[in-house]
């Protein structure tokens, strides 16, 4: 039986829907594979088309556009009984406009914990809660698995090129650096800041990070950079096992495990 029930959302903003929902929209890739993993193939209707996991749902489900830029006639035609979304990832424009229309819940993450908080979150909201606290009970005995490095390394995470950028002290990427043991040489700046080369010189970190995303860096990039600072130890890393924050992180200890090793 459907009903109407109210929802405090990351924002602390209250969040009325119809429970269970049936017709919901994703507009966060690491969300929508949380619901995927939650069980709810029939409800999900709508991803963005950079929701790649699983690549069943990429391939059939629609795609109301990118998570900067959204579909609004799109989602209009869906007319979805939920919206799940992400401060950081979508625009505030897009979100107002949504919610305007439709019932928007609004996750907002810059932790591990904040991660589990949202997934147990979701599993609520989407009549999965005991799916949820299974889940986020798994990562969160992963991560007291991980063991830190003996010799904290300090270390340099990039996410773009040209300008240069990098992770800052509240950001979920930095959170995952610090369980790790490692120590994030940009630590003392917020968000996501532009740096240079000159700068990344004088900080001089023992290891540099190369994510795959969002800038999709190469091996010719560590050449780049081997040339700046020949001493570091320089990797390409999986950008979802560090900044994915749905039940991907499941599968995060095990892989900053295997590059605490190669270090």
């Amino acid at each position: 039986m459907v009903k109407e029930r109210l929802f405090t959302d990351m924002m602390n903003r209250q969040v009325e829907i119809s429970f269970p929902p049936k017709n919901i929209i994703s507009v966060v890739p690491s969300q929508t594979e949380l619901l995927y993993d939650l069980g709810l193939d029939e409800e999900v209707t709508g991803i963005t088309k950079f929701c790649i996991h699983p690549k069943r749902w990429f391939e059939s489900k629609v795609r109301i556009g990118g998570t900067k830029k959204l579909n609004r006639t799109r989602i209009l035609k869906l007319n979805p009984d939920l919206i799940i979304a992400n401060k950081e990832e979508n625009t505030k424009e897009d979100i107002e406009y949504l919610a305007s229309r439709f019932p928007v819940w609004i996750s907002d993450i810059r932790t591990i914990e904040d991660g589990l908080k949202m997934i147990r979150a979701v599993g609520e909201l989407t009549g999965k809660a005991n799916a949820g606290m299974v889940l986020a009970t798994k990562i969160r005995n992963n991560f007291s698995l991980l063991n830190k490095t003996a010799k904290p390394k300090r270390v340099a995470y990039f996410i773009w090129r040209n300008p240069w950028m990098t992770v800052g002290n509240d950001t979920f990427i930095h959170d995952v650096i610090s369980k790790t043991g490692w120590q994030n040489v940009y630590s003392d700046k917020p968000r996501y800041p532009e740096t240079s080369l000159d700068e990344l010189k004088n900080l001089n970190p023992e290891v540099i990070f190369l994510s795959s995303e969002p800038y999709p860096f190469k091996a010719k990039h560590i050449a780049e950079l081997k040339k700046e600072l020949p001493l570091a130890k320089i990797l390409l890393v999986d950008g979802e096992m560090f900044s994915w924050y749905g039940s991907r992180m499941e599968l995060a200890a095990s892989y900053l495990t295997s590059i605490a090793n190669q270090l």
